[in-house]
């Protein structure tokens, strides 16, 4: 038995307690407000303050190294308020390391760098004293990201930063780093453009860049050997990952160079967004979090083990006040610090409605601009009631948050979980009426029937800024792998028709659209569906794709074009897509036809006529008799048109979009 001294009272708490025991313990713990913890430097000294409201003793090691070094200072911190240790220095400790260590049910647990730690040594092992205004870039002070009214005016771009600069064809120097961003000018062999100029030439507005904090799968130490993650398995939350940094053992190169790759795309009109994985940590009991306040920060099961709703050893516990204030203040951190524009939150159903909407009202009272987005699902049951957790389901009560749409994802390409499954794009019948969900931004329409809907029964949105459409990302296979294992006798020729009538879908329909980084150019991950620790053989962009396949790179940047002119395609309220969008009867699978009514949202044409044909046959349709601008046609783009039409019975070629607008 070990005594445990909260707030003046003494508590008795048995060495494995189980899990309902704990909760009323936990409940107990002090909640610390303030916004000192864990380090302080400033014209007075230096100040160390550590929560952890369980601990008999805790002590604070002072190194003159990141790693490899005996501590030159070992103090015993005294027991402050609210659960809270300190110490301080009356000196400013610039350039010197240090980390936490508690005594817990009388024994002393591992060194910690503490769970706030924002600059760290090699493999994050001690955190770092530094002067953050030297790690600002020139001109820092004026930086902002792209002026944004609506997360429905983002065309969102997922992208790795070894995927995208690490090949030989990119051209770029400093690969797989931070900085590959900042490279302008980088070509492939035939001189098409790399790089952050071809983000440029695209015209994708936003960035979603995979996990970028300090992680725990690369030994920084070893870069030569080269080992590749995604990075979903955290260790220090608020400090850049040092193998993209072109030197991890210097704790302020890694956040500097982070700076300079988020200036530089800000430059190019290019907002970032980050991806965030508050869910789990990568170790159980040797986590940071466990270091510093055994047991608290996770859920477990009632006996007492972890419970996995991430799938990856353990969940986090987002609705105990110290999570949740974590969380906030850490996306807080990277809006003020780094200036980042956008947040992707892992497997967000694990955290609980509250919190999230937390995290938007911080969020935009810092910049208004701000968005937030995540996966509603979890990878297992949790014991959050569901009817908290930040569901897809939950959405509509989350106003600021939005979720990705499996909807338009399965019905469009194919189940995600069978590769052989073909969709809507690939001549699959039965999947429109759930297309259309998608369409329509998960809104309530009355010419949508969610009883069919395949994933969903019920319009979830409140709005269609609360739906991300996309039919690939990291996950499972990408869009080009998807086709050639269902599409397998077809040529790449025809697959690249159905990535085109997919990407469309996606790029027409009320919601935010995103895709997966080089689907633009028909990359593929040689049909890997989980490459989070495959080579670079397989996760690399080879950049001599995009001369071979120019025509395709072409379209997409045609079709972001033409979202990006045109409002209708981006309305905001449920209200507004019931009364714009309003779909025509049509005989026959795999055929999808409707129009963007009277100006809608204040675009300039009257109406935008949308017609998708799924199957491998031409099929006809009737369109009023009009002076059309044929927009798109038989797996072409314009964004300013192709032609025109008086239309009438037109045909429309198999696998692909017919768009045809009018002005009056």
């Amino acid at each position: 038995m070990a005594t445990l001294m909260l707030s003046g009272a003494a508590f008795m708490t048995p060495l494995h307690a189980v899990a309902g025991d704990m909760e009323s313990v936990y409940s107990t713990y002090p909640v610390y407000a303030g916004d000192d913890l864990e380090l302080t430097v400033s014209d007075n000294g230096t100040r160390f303050r550590l929560w952890s409201p369980r601990a008999e003793a805790v002590r604070l090691n002072i190194y003159p190294t990141g790693r490899n070094s005996a501590a030159e200072r070992i103090v015993e911190m005294t027991r402050g308020e609210n659960g809270t240790w300190t110490a301080s220095f009356p000196e400013k400790l610039y350039g010197l390391f240090y980390t936490f260590q508690i005594k817990s049910d009388g024994k002393w647990l591992n060194e910690t760098p503490g769970i706030y730690a924002k600059a760290v040594g090699t493999n994050g092992e001690r955190a770092a004293i530094i002067d953050f205004s030297a790690t600002d870039p020139k001109g820092w002070e004026t930086d902002r990201g792209p002026a944004l009214k609506h997360i429905n005016d983002a065309v969102l771009y997922e992208m790795h930063h070894r995927d995208f600069s690490i090949h030989p064809s990119s051209g770029i120097v400093n690969k797989g780093k931070f900085l590959a961003m900042t490279e302008e000018g980088t070509r492939n062999a035939t001189g098409e453009a790399t790089g952050i100029d071809h983000l440029k030439e695209l015209g994708v507005t936003h960035i979603h860049i995979l996990p970028s904090y300090d992680y725990n799968s690369v030994d920084e130490s070893n870069l030569p050997a080269n080992k590749y993650n995604w990075g979903y398995d955290p260790i220090n939350y608020n400090s850049p990952e040092g193998s993209y940094s072109t030197n991890p053992a210097d704790p302020a190169v890694r956040i500097r160079e982070m700076k300079e790759m988020v200036k530089a795309l800000h430059d190019a009109g290019i907002g970032v967004v980050m991806d965030v994985v508050y869910n789990h940590t990568a170790e159980n009991d040797g986590s940071n979090f466990s270091l510093t306040a055994p047991g608290y920060f996770y859920r477990h099961r009632p006996d007492g083990s972890y419970s996995d709703a991430s799938g990856c050893g353990n969940e986090t516990a987002s609705d105990r006040e110290m999570m949740r204030n974590f969380i906030v203040n850490s996306v807080k951190y990277w809006a003020k610090e780094y200036h980042i524009d956008g947040f992707r939150f892992d497997l967000m159903a694990i955290h609980d409605t509250e919190t999230m909407n937390e995290v938007t009202k911080a969020l935009k009272e810092i910049n208004p601009d701000i968005f937030v987005y995540g996966e509603g699902w979890t990878a297992g049951d949790s014991p959050l009631p569901a009817e908290r957790r930040a569901l897809k389901e939950n959405v509509s009560k989350m106003p600021d948050v939005a979720v990705f749409s499996d909807d338009i994802r399965d019905a469009v390409k194919g189940h995600y979980s069978n590769a052989a499954d073909r969709g809507f794009a690939t001549g699959k019948p039965g999947n429109e009426e759930t297309v259309k969900i998608g369409i329509v931004g998960a809104t309530a329409h009355p010419q949508v029937d969610y009883s069919k809907g395949n994933n969903s029964k019920f319009p979830y949105a409140s709005a269609p800024t609360q739906v991300i459409n996309y039919v690939s990302c990291h996950d499972d296979l990408m869009l080009t792998d998807k086709l050639r294992k269902s599409m397998p006798e077809a040529t790449d020729t025809e697959r690249m028709r159905a990535a085109r009538l997919a990407q469309t879908i996606v790029m027409t329909s009320q919601g935010t659209p995103f895709i997966w980084t080089g689907e633009e150019i028909f990359r593929d991950k040689k049909g890997v569906h989980n490459s989070y620790n495959s080579p670079d053989s397989v996760n690399a962009i080879d950049w001599s794709l995009k001369h071979k396949n120019n025509d395709h790179f072409r379209y997409y940047q045609e079709l972001i074009k033409l979202r990006k002119a045109h409002p209708a395609f981006r309305m905001t309220t449920a209200e507004q897509v019931a009364r714009h969008l309003k779909f025509d009867k049509v005989e026959g699978d795999n055929l999808i036809s409707y129009s963007l009514i009277d100006n809608a949202n204040g675009d300039e044409w009257k109406e935008i006529k949308l017609i998708f044909n799924g199957s491998d046959e031409p099929r006809t349709v009737k369109v009023a008799r009009r002076n059309w601008i044929v927009i798109a046609e038989d797996g072409n783009i314009a964004a300013d048109g192709l032609g025109t039409s008086e239309g009438g019975k037109i045909e429309v070629a198999p696998r692909s979009a017919l768009i045809l607008a009018r002005k009056k």
